[in-house]
């Protein structure tokens, strides 16, 4: 029986999901809907879901939206490809991805421009690796694991350097980079690593807490990165873990000689979700919820550029 569940922190929405969803939920009181969002502007069905109700529609390419109208770029990044589309459909265009993708993006070009061939260390086809490498689609070169570095067939002299996915598993990602500069001694690494603060803050919050715990339950989307990466971190330590969308997917059998429960969610996900966790667990008599420990992130980035001088000029024009 569950006697106790403790609560993972820092969990749930990051600096730069803060921004895309904020950037989207502004949008539609400057314009009105429809606000278009060209995939899911932040991997989280709830989040979808709701903006959806506000008037937002999301699309799969910009090119399903109409000429002329405001298009929101999602957080994991995109193509310079789809900026030159939306422009030649003369879309007013509003570009959420996260500042440290574009960090990213902006690695890529710079080793690209210096003749490097770069190892991009991510997961094929998500859209975050699909935007990174449009940036240099003749220079880069996509490793998903550790058996890929060992197989990767470039010459020895090769001008190398390498650049990750934000929302990878740390040691996963650091087991990669051990083979590759063991392969590659002279690769280029980053100034600073490219796995983000939020991404390492969580998967070092489930860790710290599964020496106390039975049962981990992250609270994510099955297309989030960051979610599935607290699972496997749980499980690669030998600690039962599920990822949920929400309460309505606790399956009581888990709980089975479960006494400690940890919860944590994905930086997609809001904190709403986790409350209504914590009442699930409240409604079947556990009445220990408790902080594992109390870590505060105070990043905060400034909503895009483009927002912002549109709310200036209508707050002008008023």
């Amino acid at each position: 029986m569950v006697e106790r569940v403790l609560l993972a922190s820092p969990r749930g929405y990051c600096a730069g999901v803060e921004r895309a969803v904020e950037t989207v939920e502004r949008a539609l009181d400057l314009h009105g809907p429809p606000v278009y969002v060209r995939k899911q502007i932040v991997h989280n069905a709830h989040v979808v879901r709701e903006l959806e109700g506000r008037g937002a529609v999301f699309v799969e390419s910009e090119e399903n939206v109409p000429h002329g109208a405001t298009l929101v770029l999602s957080a994991h990044g995109v193509a310079p490809t789809v900026h030159e589309n939306a422009a030649g459909r003369g879309l007013a265009t509003i570009d959420a991805t996260c500042p440290l993708v574009t960090k990213v993006h902006v690695e890529a070009r710079r080793y690209a421009q210096e003749g490097y061939t770069i190892v991009l260390i991510g997961h094929a086809g998500h859209e975050e690796v699909v935007g990174t490498t449009g940036e240099a689609p003749d220079a880069i070169v996509l490793v998903q694991t550790v058996d890929d570095a060992e197989q990767l067939d470039l010459p020895a002299d090769t001008k190398l350097a390498y650049i990750t996915q934000t929302t990878l598993s740390v040691d996963e990602t650091n087991g990669i980079i051990a083979v590759l500069r063991r392969r590659f001694p002279h690769i280029h690494a980053p100034k600073k690593e490219d796995i983000c603060y939020a991404t390492s803050n969580r998967q070092w919050a489930v860790k710290e807490m599964l020496g106390e715990i039975d049962l981990l339950l992250v609270i994510g989307s099955r297309n989030s990165s960051n979610s599935n990466r607290l699972v496997e971190a749980a499980r690669g330590a030998g600690v039962a873990a599920y990822l949920i969308d929400d309460e309505s997917e606790i399956e009581e059998t888990w709980l089975e000689e479960v006494r400690t429960v940890g919860v944590t969610s994905g930086a997609s996900a809001p904190e709403k979700l986790v409350t209504r966790v914590c009442d699930w667990f409240t409604s079947r008599g556990v009445l220990r919820i408790e902080p594992f420990r109390s870590v505060q992130e105070d990043i905060v980035f400034k909503l895009p550029l483009e927002l912002r001088r549109r709310q200036r000029l209508s707050v002008e024009n008023r």
